[in-house]
Order: C-alpha cells, then sequence, then structure tokens
C-alpha cells in the first residue's frame, strides 16, 4: 500500500527525515508498522524544490528497494530544501518501472499516493476520456495514481485557474473524487478505493485521507506541526522557536512514537499554506 512523506518549513538536509528518525521512510520500506503487508520495496521516488534555479522540482525515483540504494543513500546528506515529498512503493496497479514510481511531476506540481483502486482496468478508459490531448501523452505509466492525478490537473486546467492555489486543488480533489465514485458505481466495482494523496507546488501542500466506503477506514495519515524539527537517537523532536523557524510534516506512518503527531479524521483534507499555517478540513465527495 506504500508509505510517504511531506515536508515543509525551515530548510533541512533530508537525510534527518528519510533515514536518521527511529521509523524513517527508509525503514518504512522494509518493515512498515501501520500496515498488514510491511514490505514496500517495488521503487521509490523523492521530489524536491529549488525555488533559486527553478520553479520546477528535481525529482529522483528508482525501481530499486530505498534501503540499499547506494545512489539515496549518497544524496540524502547533501540536499537541503525547505519542501519535499518522498514514497517508498508497494506496487498494485503497474510493473515495478520508473514511470510507475511516485512522485508524479507535472510543470510545478508533484503528487503521489498510498491506496489503490480495486480492478481499476474497469474505469481506466473513462478516467482517460475527458482528458486533453496534453494530459492525455503526459500519462507514461500504468499507474491508478498517476491516472488520478491527470484527472485532476484536467480539472485544474479546465477551470482556468489563473494561478493554481491550495484552495483550487482543493476544488479539483473534491471533483475528480466525485467523479471517480460515480465511475466506480456505474462500472460495478464494489470494492472501496483508499485514496491517500499529497499535492504540491513547494509553496503549499494539500493532502487528503479519503476512503469512498464511509463505511470503511482509511489509511492512516498524520500531521506533526511546530518549529523546527532535529533528530537525536532516531528520535525526532520540536525545538524551541529560533529566528523564523517553522516546520510541519505530514507522513502517512509516525517517524517515532512520541506524542507529536495528530492523526488526520476519516475522509478530510489537511492543508499547509506558504506561511505553514495548517487546516483540516472535510473532504465533500
Amino acid at each position: 500500500m506504500c508509505r510517504l512523506l511531506a515536508y515543509m518549513g525551515t530548510p533541512i538536509v533530508i537525510d534527518k527525515l528519510l533515514y536518521q528518525p527511529k521509523n524513517s521512510l527508509i525503514n518504512q520500506s522494509i518493515s512498515a508498522k501501520e500496515l498488514e503487508e510491511p514490505l514496500n520495496g517495488d521503487g521509490f521516488g523523492i521530489g524536491w524544490y529549488v525555488p533559486e534555479i527553478n520553479y520546477e522540482p528535481v525529482t529522483f525515483v528508482s525501481v530499486y528497494p530505498a534501503w540499499n540504494n547506494r545512489n539515496l543513500r549518497n544524496l540524502a546528506p547533501k540536499v537541503k530544501t525547505d519542501c519535499f515529498i518522498a514514497h517508498v512503493r508497494a506496487a498494485s496497479v503497474g510493473d515495478v518501472s520508473e514511470s510507475n514510481c511516485h512522485p508524479f511531476q507535472y510543470k510545478n506540481l508533484m503528487m503521489m499516493h498510498n491506496g489503490g483502486v480495486e480492478n481499476f482496468g474497469a474505469i481506466k478508459r473513462h478516467i482517460r476520456q475527458p482528458l486533453s490531448d496534453e494530459l492525455y501523452n503526459w500519462i507514461k505509466g500504468q499507474t491508478d495514481s498517476e491516472h488520478i492525478f491527470a484527472y485532476l490537473l484536467n480539472q485544474l486546467l479546465t477551470n482556468e485557474h489563473d494561478v493554481v492555489s491550495a484552495e483550487a486543488v482543493v476544488e479539483a480533489f473534491e471533483k475528480t473524487f466525485a467523479s471517480l465514485k460515480h465511475m466506480m458505481k456505474v462500472n460495478g466495482i464494489d470494492e472501496p478505493a483508499y485514496l491517500n494523496m499529497v499535492v504540491t507546488n513547494g509553496l503549499f501542500v494539500v493532502a487528503t485521507r479519503y476512503v469512498t466506503d464511509p463505511s470503511e477506514e482509511p489509511l492512516t495519515l498524520y500531521h506533526s506541526e511546530g518549529s523546527r524539527f532535529i533528530v537525536e537517537d532516531g528520535i525526532t523532536q520540536l525545538t524551541a522557536p529560533a529566528d523564523d523557524d517553522q516546520a510541519v510534516l505530514v507522513v502517512s506512518e509516525k517517524l517515532t512514537d512520541d506524542k507529536d503527531w495528530t492523526m488526520i479524521p476519516k475522509n478530510h483534507f489537511v492543508i499547509v499554506d506558504k506561511s505553514l499555517n495548517v487546516r483540516v478540513r472535510p473532504i465533500q465527495a
């Protein structure tokens, strides 16, 4: 079912969150604690922003397991950024290939997904049908995740938002989830779809904890916010503010056993804006 992490805040060396916490994302790739299947070894991906060079993110994906990738191990202690996302994959829909690794990037937007749509093939054509030629040809992989992202992007472009804001993404998510539920019903998909998704442009993060069947429980999703994250002996701590230090984490699984983590309510958004204010609101879909 995959594991994911999103960070915005005071610039941080990504190694401090990918490797150093007791239950780091790398440890979750081999031994996740909040999934029935603990192994997430079908590739990984990270994406981060360097706005002083380019508004589009850097992405690095690989089909190798995150726990033994030498390139990631070498890269992580040398990248410092104020916004990055990371994902370790347990393949459900789609082959183990780089084109199916998260995060997926469209211009300055990135998306990653924890969950899945059962019998996705029954609605794949319906998801692709309304896409613009640009977005239809943009899809390179086979996953339900990338197709749902394309559908969401199509909603954003169709509505002709001059600036893609967090609120525009929230609106697009609600329309996408409503359409997805309709497609599933019409095409006889009775199993719930699990849709924990994260979208960012480096200036905001919008994440969802959502399941299409209200009688089911979504997959786990937490957030933690405070002044600044440090890691000592595998324990992630929020330190006292220094100047304008501030940070927010959104994770599918807690990085440590402390009390700094808040579960996102069922079928809710968590929205982090440019000023690192955090809002949690229901998903209307």
